[in-house]
This record gives structure tokens, C-alpha cells and sequence, in this order.
């Protein structure tokens, strides 16, 4: 008997969950207060049937609809301006965000901006940057997520690349967080699957570091846990057969939980992660699962005793740290992930830059040893020749 995946959860936000749900999204946004929304997605979903659909069923639920789907893979201010344009042109009064998680970010920054006169970059997630916004200002934000990575239908920020200066800005504040999220897994079916494979390591790479990450948390690690096994079972059999919507729940729930751990802190991974997607606009979920291995590598020695209990609950035989980077290589090879940054263009000559950039990153906090510059621009030129020694 297969088993129940539809249900209504309010963790950390209200979550409508299961098959079929997207029929709810009109009921969803009323009950924000929402009578003209703005649905804000990415350029490849735009001519969709999903998006066509959407917008058509709230017109029918008398909620006319506007879109904006000029989002970046990797989202650039310009992006989230554009879209607030079109949002106070159309007198809209709330967003949906549709999408992966660059059309999910975007959507949530406009949701910010919409009432606030001082620029984005005002509310970095530095300090106390998010008490100077207006929360008046702040629109409602309904939250449809499209894959399975990012996690970003439940999170308080959005990352958002200065391409100005090419660093990735973490834009933060407490209303940020979607009203209610509708995760309807049938809107994955269709992912390609190297974007499955890409975005589900992405959501592994979340888990990991949350669990890793110093400092007493056991409510974000139990569920970093909980999310890490649940992808090493589902996201191979989504990678096999896109229209297993049993594989596809579980990746989806998976996402929203590695978001939802990450409270607790990321990592070096993800330190590396931004810099290198803001200056060589790579996938972001695919340059996490190439970097994690060189940067478990560099963290041995504080993750030992953590990969004997992760080895345990992935039902790893002899748990520790060897087994589980040996297996860490095995899901990446099962899925088809490059195994170096060269493999998708990242020029090993700017290593210092990336490196800099990662020290200054605010995931690099997070990370379960201090690592300097130097270490950085070390994993990096590692990760660039595919040392795994």
C-alpha cells in the first residue's frame, strides 16, 4: 500500500502539501488579503502550462493576475527592480512566487521592496540590517515551488547577486517568509533530470551543513537527518523515473526540511558557492554537490564523530568518516554530477578572488573549523583539478 504524502503542515510556515494542490492557490491567496497578485517566476517556466494554468484558474476564482517572468537563473538586482516595477505599475497588491529557487528569491524581494524607499541592499543579513525596513511595506507572499533544491518557499531571505561588485547579497527579513506555501509535487514531475540530480544534492548539501555546522540545535539537526535519508532514497528513484510522485514527494518535503535546518547554519560549500555563481553564473544546487566532497575533506577533523552518526542512519556499513565520503562519491557518480569545477567552466586562475570572497561570506560562519583565505583558494584550486586526496 503506498503510502499518504498530502497533508497540512505549519512548519515552519502554514504548507499545503500533497497531488493537486496548485488547485488551491486562489483560495491560498485570499486568505492573505491578496485581491490582485503579481505571480513572479523564471524565464524557462514562463510559457509553461503550469504558469498558463495558474494564472487562468485565479481569473476564474475572480483574481485577476499579473506576470513577471524576467528572473535570472542566478537572480541580479536588476531582476528583482524589473519586477517591482511591474508590481506597483499594476497596482498589485501581494506575490506568488512560482518557481525554483531564483524565481522563488526574486519573488520574495519584490515582496519586500514593495513599500520600502531605501535600496535592497539596505537589508543584507549583516547585524540588525532587517529592523530598517517598513514591515507595513512588506507584501504578502504566497510560495509554489517547482523543484526540489533550494528550500526557499520556507526560508526568511532571499540571495540576490550585485553585479556591480559580483557578490552574491543575502537579502534577509523575519516577513520574508511565505504566508503559505503550496508544495504540489506533481508540479516536478516534468524536471529534467539533471536538474532533479542537481537541485536534490543541492537540498543534501543543506542537511549536511546544518548538521555539521557548531553550536546546540537537536531540533535542526533531527530534521537535517531525517531530510539526508530521505534524499538518499528519493532522489535516485526521481532520477530514474521523473513521474515517480511518491520519489518526488519525498524530495519536496526534503528541501523545505534542509531550509528549514539551515537556521542553524551552512557552510563552507555554500561560502564557495556564492562567490563562484556570481562570477561564473554557475547552476548554484550543482556547484554545491561538486564542491562537497574537497570541503568534507578540509572539515575532517571536526565532522568525524557527526559522519559516524550520519553513517548509522543512511544504513552505512563500518559508519565514519572514510565510509561516508566514499558514499558521498558514490550518490554524486549514481547521479551523474561532474566531479570538478573545470567540468562546468570555473577557471582555476581566480582562486584568490573566490577565495576572498568566500571568508567574507556570511555561510562561512557557519562552518565546523575556521577556515582562512588561504584554505579557501586551496579547496577551490583542489575542487577546479579534481584532487580528492
Amino acid at each position: 500500500m503506498s503510502k499518504t504524502i498530502t497533508g497540512n503542515w505549519n512548519y515552519p510556515t502554514p504548507v499545503r502539501f500533497g497531488p493537486g494542490r496548485i488547485v488551491e492557490l486562489a483560495d491560498a491567496c485570499k486568505a492573505l488579503g491578496m485581491t490582485r497578485p503579481l505571480l513572479i517566476t523564471d524565464e524557462g517556466l514562463k510559457d509553461l502550462p503550469m504558469v498558463r494554468d495558474a494564472i487562468a484558474a485565479n481569473a476564474e476564482a475572480g483574481l485577476p493576475t499579473g506576470l513577471f517572468a524576467g528572473v535570472k537563473g542566478n537572480p541580479v538586482g536588476k531582476n528583482v527592480d524589473d519586477g517591482l516595477a511591474v508590481y506597483r505599475e499594476g497596482g498589485h497588491d501581494g506575490v506568488i512566487a512560482f518557481g525554483g529557487g531564483s524565481g522563488l528569491d526574486a519573488a520574495k524581494a519584490v515582496a519586500l521592496m514593495a513599500g520600502q524607499t531605501r535600496p535592497m541592499w539596505d537589508f543584507e543579513d549583516v547585524g540588525d540590517n532587517w529592523t530598517r525596513a517598513d514591515p507595513n511595506g512588506i507584501a504578502p507572499i504566497v510560495a509554489v515551488p517547482t523543484t526540489s533544491g533550494t528550500g526557499s518557499e520556507v526560508g526568511r531571505a532571499s540571495v540576490i547577486t550585485n553585479e556591480e561588485t559580483h557578490e552574491k547579497k543575502i537579502i534577509f527579513h523575519p516577513k520574508m517568509l511565505p504566508g503559505i506555501v503550496i508544495s504540489d509535487p506533481e508540479l516536478t514531475v516534468g524536471l529534467p533530470a539533471h536538474v532533479t540530480a542537481a537541485t536534490g544534492v543541492d537540498a543534501f548539501v543543506h542537511c549536511f551543513e546544518a548538521f555539521c555546522a557548531p553550536g546546540y540545535h537537536p531540533m535542526a539537526e533531527g530534521i537535517a537527518l531525517e531530510g539526508m535519508r530521505l534524499i538518499a532514497d528519493a532522489l535516485p528513484r526521481a532520477y530514474d523515473d521523473g513521474s515517480d510522485i511518491e520519489a518526488r514527494a519525498d524530495m519536496l518535503a526534503a528541501a523545505s526540511m534542509g531550509a528549514t535546518a539551515f537556521q542553524k547554519g551552512l557552510g563552507g560549500v555554500h561560502a564557495l558557492a556564492h562567490p563562484i555563481g556570481a562570477i561564473f553564473d554557475t547552476h548554484h544546487g550543482l556547484t554545491n554537490a561538486i564542491l562537497l566532497p574537497y570541503v568534507m575533506r578540509a572539515n575532517r577533523k571536526a565532522i568525524d564523530e557527526k559522519m559516524e552518526t550520519l553513517g548509522r542512519v543512511l544504513n552505512i556499513s563500518a559508519p565514519g568518516f572514510e565510509s561516508m565520503f566514499d558514499w558521498v562519491l558514490g550518490f554524486r557518480s549514481r547521479l551523474d554530477i561532474a566531479n570538478t569545477l573545470a567540468d562546468i567552466g570555473v577557471d582555476a586562475d581566480r582562486a584568490d578572488e573566490v577565495a576572498t570572497k568566500a571568508k567574507a561570506d556570511p555561510s562561512d560562519g557557519g562552518n565546523p573549523i575556521d577556515l582562512s583565505v588561504s584554505d579557501y583558494a586551496a579547496i577551490y584550486r583542489r575542487a577546479c583539478a579534481g584532487e580528492l586526496g
